[in-house]
């Protein structure tokens, strides 16, 4: 927590949700949680001091009785401590890689991916986001908002008209805070924006008024994001308002990968599962919102990884220099026996390309095939099942009212901390939909002889 007096100001680095878990975690069940997130939201509108582990490396290091190469133990303990060290180097080897990869592309190097953490670290996690989200709806947080990100479905003409409404009323001088908007960049250029005659109406509205120089700037408070910025530097914004349908609060959720804002949705377009206020009453609503605080309602977002298969790495027989285990170009792999079987030295299968924060679905389907697809569905390292269908769709709760209502699967309420898989036109009458815990690491593979498929 940030002391009353003198707080530490520091650039936020994690999100809403990961500030309140450490915080949470820092208590230790004792005193006053509601003082403790009230505390927290005070600190989270100016700065909050980042409360988390010096290093995320930590939550996911190998941990053993001694180092590799040390002294101790009998001598096959040794060989098997000097086996792990090597794969564990490898496997560090191949993760910086990674991370070297994701980072050129706005990622956060720092970021944990769920994909390394033990059971254990993945129950605890999901554990604490469940309770955290159980006290959030009850406490309003009062937070302190500057920056505000406006996000419109721009290809909507109908909808720019309301999003200069908003942003004239954001700027107007008779906001007690002198609000710093940013609205997509497209949006410099657009006639019916206007963005120039938009400044010259609010300033003549300033005029005739006691305001500092400052103040006066509109230029300097009407800014311009793009996709870069909001995955490189989420942290700028303090709340997010989304003028649009349910497809502008998934397409947030996109642009927003790691570091999410708080995210107030009015209604404009054809479907509001996700859109809660009405754009009517849009000034009511950012006025009580600011003023008063805001109940938080946590969803559940997934985290995808494509694994890409690749040719097995040869081993070195120490002895006489001879390789061993070198793929044969002519043999089908087995993608079961791959996954789940007995691991050999370092050989790694797959390798990770591109990891991705999702909201509502991920769905394997045949892609271009004209025939229907075969993929195997894993989860925690064991075989589920074989699933001949169309696809597969993988779904959060947010999502159930998307694909996965469509495909036959089970409408879920957005707390229940629940992954529903459901087959798309199964080929079969006896698959019926999987409801699965979100503690499960789920794996859907596409074996080789189905290599056609799309994500």
């Amino acid at each position: 927590m940030v002391g009353t007096e003198n707080p530490v100001q520091r650039k936020k680095t994690d999100c809403y949700v990961h500030a309140l878990l450490e915080n949470q975690r820092q208590l230790g069940g004792g005193g006053s949680y509601a003082q403790s997130l009230e505390g927290i939201a005070e600190s989270l509108g100016t700065g909050y001091k980042d409360c988390g582990p010096p290093e995320d490396d930590e939550l996911v290091e190998v941990k053993s009785g001694g180092g590799v190469g040390s002294g101790s133990g009998q001598e096959d303990e040794k060989d098997w401590n000097e086996q792990v060290g090597v794969k564990h180097m490898v496997q560090k080897i191949a993760d910086h890689a990674e991370d070297k990869k994701e980072e050129q592309h706005g990622a956060d190097p720092s970021a944990v991916h769920s994909r390394l953490l033990t059971k254990k670290q993945l129950s605890d996690m999901a554990w604490g986001v469940r309770e955290l989200s159980k006290r959030l709806g009850s406490v309003r947080l009062k937070l302190r908002v500057k920056t505000v990100f406006l996000l419109t479905k721009v290809y909507d003409e109908s909808l720019i008209a309301n999003t200069r409404d908003v942003v004239r009323w954001l700027l107007s001088p008779e906001r007690q805070v002198r609000y710093v908007v940013y609205v997509e960049n497209t949006l410099k250029e657009n006639k019916k924006f206007n963005a120039v005659g938009l400044l010259e109406e609010i300033e003549k509205e300033y005029e005739g008024r006691d305001m500092n120089g400052d103040e006066k700037k509109l230029d300097k408070r009407l800014r311009y994001w793009n996709n870069e910025m909001c995955r490189t530097r989420p942290h700028t914004f303090d709340f997010v308002v989304t003028l649009g349908g349910d497809g502008t609060v998934l397409y947030a959720s996109w642009l927003f990968q790691r570091i999410v804002p708080p995210v107030l949705s009015f209604a404009l377009g054809s479907l509001g599962f996700l859109t809660k206020f009405d754009y009517d009453e849009f000034e009511e609503t950012l006025t009580r919102s600011f003023r008063d605080g805001v109940t938080i309602s946590l969803r559940l977002r997934f985290e995808g990884t494509v694994m890409r298969s690749q040719k097995t790495r040869a081993i070195t027989n120490g002895t006489n220099g001879e390789k061993e285990g070198e793929e044969d170009d002519g043999k089908m792999r087995d993608l079961v026996e791959e996954l789940v079987g007995e691991e050999k030295g370092d050989e790694r299968t797959h390798r990770p390309d591109g990891t991705f924060e999702i909201l509502n679905d991920i769905v394997v389907d045949r892609g271009p095939n004209p025939t229907m697809s075969s993929t195997e569905i894993f989860g925690d390292d064991e075989h589920f099942t074989s699933v001949q269908a169309d696809g597969v769709c993988v779904a959060t709760p947010t999502g159930s009212t998307a694909y996965n209502l469509a495909a036959g699967g089970s409408l879920c309420h957005p707390e229940n901390p629940v992954i529903l898989v459901t087959a798309i036109c199964a080929h079969t009458l006896s698959f019926r939909p999987i409801i699965l815990p979100d503690t499960i690491v789920l794996r859907v593979g596409v074996p080789a002889r189905r290599d056609q498929a799309s994500v």
